[in-house]
């Protein structure tokens, strides 16, 4: 199936490849750590949040140098065009969608004024 939106194609406004080895990465993060987010449900594993978090990495890599709060409502009606998106509906994943996109550019609510944003290696 054709992508109709760049998003999981491979090609981004911003950058010309994201690469499957960076999503790999990330892939291998979250799946380790989901259950520990605040908005995950023990009635869903990992792959119910899965392209949430594809979502907001991807986008966050097309998005480069724009906040959360310019590109939500972009992101919102992107979701039902997002290939890898599966049944999900935006307002079940949009939280796992953030959590990825803070991960990416390293300006989440959270983010103390001079903290590190340097990420773990795998």
């Amino acid at each position: 199936m054709a992508s109709r939106d760049n998003l999981g194609s491979g090609v981004s406004g911003n950058r010309e490849n994201i690469g499957t080895s960076d999503w790999t990465n990330e892939e291998t993060y979250w799946r380790a750590n989901y259950a520990s987010r605040p908005y995950a449900r023990a009635d869903r594993g990992y792959d119910y949040y899965r392209p949430g978090y594809r979502y907001g990495f991807e986008s966050a890599n097309r998005y480069k140098g724009r906040d959360w709060n310019e590109v939500e409502g972009e992101l919102r009606s992107g979701w039902d065009r997002f290939e890898h998106r599966g049944q999900s509906v935006w307002e079940n994943v949009k939280d796992a969608v953030r959590d990825a996109w803070d991960r990416v550019t390293g300006k989440g609510p959270d983010r103390q004024a001079g903290e590190s944003t340097s990420r773990p290696t795998y």
